[in-house]
């Protein structure tokens, strides 16, 4: 499922195409994806012009002229595509989960939202998984994917402080912690594993022993820093591509590229002097990569 930079790759691919426009026709294809689409979905929406586009945990808000806001959430193989009148390619692109353009027409082209100016913004999602939904802007913060999402992790409210209130009682390991959307929003499996390896935090510490009986532990504070730093540079880097996930005009993501510990087991850990290897455990049904040596 993508994640944090993936979803923020998606947005900032989607706001040269959609800012400012409005949404001529939305053509749903099918009755629902993940979930049955509102019956008032397209109603609600037709003749709506783009004021700004937000990310918020790992869905997608874009907020519109009639004060109403779109909640597009990607799943595991969601997409959009974006094709001018003319049939180009909108070079500044949005989101490719799978190599190479859409094919005109496909099957699992689900939902074609169509513009002022021409252009076809087309949501593609082969297992469909993903899910939209509007909401009252003014009343999105209540709305029932969003009201219970925890603090953005490039926000300021995301810090040692936070993390040390949440963590309070809190006997799960730190991997599962930390994976709590209601702890912190749109962290997923893959950043965890790398910000916990440059911390030296085992995923397996229960999240309330890495408190101290007086103040923060000291290793909160770069675990936070860590946090920031990885996603940003994530970001930066157009995402993480494991199998499938394109970028802008289909272009991979570069970020795994820099993964120190996440899908490398059996391969030798990085840090000077360490001669341990990668080691993979399962945690919540998800696969967690450490360094047994280096994170304890």
């Amino acid at each position: 499922m993508p994640e944090l930079p993936e979803v923020e790759t998606v947005k900032r691919g989607l706001e040269p195409a959609l800012l400012g426009r409005s949404f001529a026709k939305i053509e749903l294809r099918r009755k629902d994806l993940r979930f049955p689409f509102p019956e008032d979905f397209t109603a609600a929406m037709t003749g709506a012009r783009v004021q700004a586009l937000e990310r918020r945990a790992k869905y997608i808000l874009v907020h519109c002229s009639n004060g109403k806001t779109l909640i597009w959430h990607l799943g595991m193989t969601g997409r959009f595509t974006v094709v001018k009148a003319d049939g180009a390619a909108f070079e500044p692109g949005a989101f490719y989960h799978e190599a190479g353009a859409a094919a005109k027409d496909s099957p699992h082209d689900h939902v074609v939202y169509h513009l002022d100016d021409g252009t076809r913004v087309t949501y593609n999602d082969a297992r469909r998984f993903g899910f939209m939904d509007w909401a009252d802007t003014a009343l999105r913060d209540e709305h029932k994917f969003l009201r219970d999402i925890g603090v953005e992790p490039l926000g300021n409210s995301f810090s040692a402080d936070h993390l040390a209130e949440k963590f309070h009682g809190k006997k799960a390991p730190m991997k599962a912690a930390l994976l709590d959307q209601h702890v912190v929003a749109g962290l997923g499996n893959i950043y965890v594993s790398e910000a916990l390896f440059r911390s030296r935090i085992s995923p397996k510490l229960p999240a309330e022993k890495l408190l101290k009986a007086k103040g923060v532990d000291a290793r909160l504070d770069p675990l936070v820093r860590h946090i920031k730093d990885i996603l940003n540079e994530a970001i930066a880097a157009g995402g993480s591509t494991l199998q499938d996930f394109r970028g802008a005009s289909g272009e991979a993501g570069a970020f795994q590229q820099r993964f120190l510990v996440y899908d490398r087991e059996g391969e030798a850990c990085m840090s000077p002097g360490c001669k341990s290897v990668i080691a993979r455990i399962v945690q919540s049904g998800r696969s967690t990569f450490y360094c047994p040596t280096c994170q304890k």
